[in-house]
């Protein structure tokens, strides 16, 4: 017995599913928001839609913030950029893993949230949470001062 035959075999499936029903192609977002006419069942869909959304804007930010970096050393002595090309790589890996857990962590979530309530999900869902991942990560970069 292969590997593929014993996963297909325990692969849930939805029960509202179309027939007829392919995989939307990345990123699939309609225009406008309430012709809902592209829409996700599966939980791995879900999954990689907003891992793919946190992680396309997560990389964007950072790479902002990297700009920002690298433009505040142009003052400085031409020792300090011999290692300046370090900064974009470090923020790239931190990018990178900060959006797979939070991507991964939200998409499988709210994946199972909708599949719970028996909810089918827009294309737009996924994009609205990556940016709540980002809008997270923006604040929780801020010290809070006062008590809690």
């Amino acid at each position: 017995m292969s590997f593929d035959s014993l996963t297909s075999a325990y692969r849930p499936v939805r029960r509202d599913t179309p027939a007829e029903y392919t995989v939307p192609p990345f990123p699939s977002l309609f225009w406008p928001p309430q012709d809902s006419t592209i829409i996700l069942y599966e939980l791995d869909e879900m999954w990689k839609f907003t891992l793919f959304w946190t992680l396309i804007l997560y990389g964007l930010f950072h790479l902002g913030a990297v700009g920002v970096a690298v433009l505040m050393q142009g003052g400085k002595r031409m020792s300090s950029w011999k290692y300046l090309w370090l900064v974009p790589v470090v923020y790239a890996l931190i990018a990178g893993a900060e959006a797979l857990i939070a991507g991964t962590l939200v998409g499988l979530i709210v994946g199972a949230t909708y599949i719970v309530g028996n909810f089918t999900m827009s294309t737009w869902i996924p994009f609205v949470w990556g940016w709540v991942n980002v809008l997270v990560l923006i604040v929780s970069s801020f010290r809070i001062q006062g008590g809690l």
